[in-house]
């Protein structure tokens, strides 16, 4: 026999009696029933034992209808609605912030992978002072002055000039600038191949640098997640973070395929 005490209201139920009370949370008519025949104290018990119940119904019949329909590497994907969870956590927010780095790692390529003769071609070069770290293009002005030759004028700036010319010959880009006065000539070198190799280089590093974002943002989001542990049960809380970290995947693989991409383009 247990003891079930709610207040000054001590009940006695049989074994048969408690485990009918775990099970009438997922019996709606016989909640009817009980409210209008129950004790005040045993009616409160059985409806937060369905409300319980009621919420890992919702997600488990999501599940069921979406995970079957699409399989990774053997494993059934998640989908949970948005709707059921935000209570818990925005996925949509942690969505539209991984793909925020997959935008910003496309324009990093256009701007930094491109063979063709263009002064944002510099952009991704950062020129150590003594003043700290700064865009190369933030320091000088770069012209095209030909077809084949590159000027930076660092007359705003003409005590960071060596470091400019220390930044461009470091850059991985085959330079070999030459400085008169607060004139920086950078000549345009031919495309090689070891050229476009090393541009395939410095697109891996750009893609695990935009990696390395998208992980932050799901630890930071798993972090949140874990905060509603004492309120949320265990199940949902590792189904939240299993769609977290199948978005992470999904991103990852995206971001695989603009550096395959990146990569033919540039050695074809």
């Amino acid at each position: 026999m247990q003891t079930l005490l709610m207040g000054d209201n001590p009940m006695c139920l049989t074994e048969p009696s408690a485990m009918a009370l775990k099970c009438v949370g997922r019996l709606s008519p016989a909640l009817l029933h009980l409210r209008s025949t129950a004790a005040p104290c045993v009616w409160r018990t059985a409806l937060i034992v369905s409300q319980q119940e009621h919420h890992r119904t919702l997600l488990s019949r999501h599940l069921a209808t979406k995970s079957s329909k699409g399989k990774t590497k053997g494993q059934a994907r998640v989908n949970i609605n948005t709707a059921l969870v935000e209570d818990i956590i925005n996925l949509k927010d942690v969505e539209q912030d991984m793909k925020n780095v997959i935008d910003s790692l496309k324009e990093d390529f256009n701007k930094n992978l491109s063979i063709r003769t263009s002064p944002s071609a510099f952009d991704h070069i950062i020129v150590k002072t003594k003043d700290g770290k700064f865009p190369l293009s933030h320091l000088g002005q770069i012209t095209l002055k030909s077809p084949r030759l590159f000027v930076i004028n660092m007359a705003s700036f003409p005590e960071s000039t060596d470091a400019v010319v220390n930044a461009l010959r470091q850059s991985q880009m085959n330079l070999n600038p030459e400085l008169d006065g607060t004139l920086i000539r950078v000549p345009v070198p031919p495309v090689t191949r070891e050229h476009r190799e090393n541009l395939t280089k410095l697109a891996k590093q750009l893609t695990n640098k935009a990696k390395d974002s998208v992980r932050k943002i799901r630890s930071g989001a798993v972090q949140d997640v874990k905060k509603f542990k004492a309120t949320v049960s265990e199940d949902t809380i590792k189904l939240i973070e299993k769609q977290i970290q199948q978005m992470t995947d999904d991103v990852s693989a995206e971001m695989d395929k603009q550096l395959a991409s990146k990569t033919k383009e540039l050695l074809e």
